[in-house]
């Protein structure tokens, strides 16, 4: 009976959980490229790579419910079933070839079910199509440097917004004084390398992470599907400031972007970039 009532406030709790995570999914308007108070899961998808990674993550969550329900009903009737009281003369079985032959080919279906969506994913992540534009990313201690080499190799240094410093709108510890822009639909290629220690890319909206190694250039890329304003944040543990040194990417249209280029043309295109950049540059090329 004690067994019982502790099976029945695990059901209760788990009912009241899913039905507290129902309510705040659809308690206010979708917010995307950013955190939201009460968030339970991802956040909104905006790229393609987003969008398959949402979808196997939920499919992931629902196979793992169900098998823990499954795993957690079958403790349940096996304590209830053979318990001392119920049982008094255990069986003396040691072996059932069915049994066995079971639990060994449905976990290899299971994973075989999982790594095909897994492996598909892996291959987007990592096929970088045609791009329509380059954008080098240097991670500093303890801010961010681009160059966007296919439109005049204009360079600049994105830092974050400190908090008595910030407007109506702006996040805290997530605005840059200089943000970086692209065009919505384009496929982006970045460059992603450091004139330090280790420091990672990361903007979650768009499904993309990269690491940032010193002497090394690694590959990614995203396409955004939706205009506004994506946050995302260092992910690698660089050092003191690690937590301050955040990301913020506009996607505009592709009239909004010729007219942000030709801008930052005029006000960076003539200044010279740094040892670091330089060095970046250089690995990239």
């Amino acid at each position: 009976m004690r067994v019982m009532n502790w099976v029945g406030l695990c059901v209760l709790g788990i009912a009241l959980t899913a039905a507290f995570g129902v309510d705040m999914a659809f308690a206010s308007e979708p917010t995307y490229g950013q955190p939201v108070d009460n968030q339970l899961s991802l956040q909104l998808a905006a790229s393609p790579v987003m969008k398959q990674t949402s979808d196997l993550y939920h499919g992931l969550l629902i196979a793992m419910t169900a098998v823990c329900i499954f795993v957690g009903a079958l403790m349940v009737y096996v304590i209830v079933k053979f318990n001392a009281k119920a049982n008094p003369t255990p069986s003396k079985t040691s072996h059932n070839t069915a049994i066995e032959v079971v639990w060994t080919i449905i976990p290899i279906i299971i994973l075989i079910v999982i790594f095909v969506p897994s492996y598909r994913l892996l291959a987007k992540q990592e096929t970088i199509p045609e791009a329509d534009l380059t954008i080098k990313i240097i991670g500093q201690q303890w801010y961010w440097d681009y160059e966007y080499p296919d439109h005049g190799d204009f360079a600049f240094s994105s830092t974050m917004v400190e908090e008595e410093d910030l407007v109506e709108g702006q996040p805290r510890l997530l605005a840059t004084d200089e943000p970086i822009y692209v065009p919505v639909n384009a496929n982006v290629r970045i460059l992603v390398t450091a004139g330090d220690v280790i420091h990672a890319w990361t903007i979650p909206s768009f499904g993309v992470k990269m690491d940032a190694v010193p002497g090394r250039v690694n590959e990614a890329w995203f396409r955004a599907e939706r205009e506004g304003i994506f946050y995302g944040q260092c992910s690698e543990l660089c050092g003191a400031r690690h937590a301050f040194m955040p990301i913020e990417v506009h996607v505009v249209s592709q009239e909004e972007f010729d007219t942000w280029v030709a801008y930052m043309q005029d006000e960076y295109g003539a200044l010279e970039t740094d040892t670091n950049i330089r060095l970046a540059s250089a690995v990239a090329q």
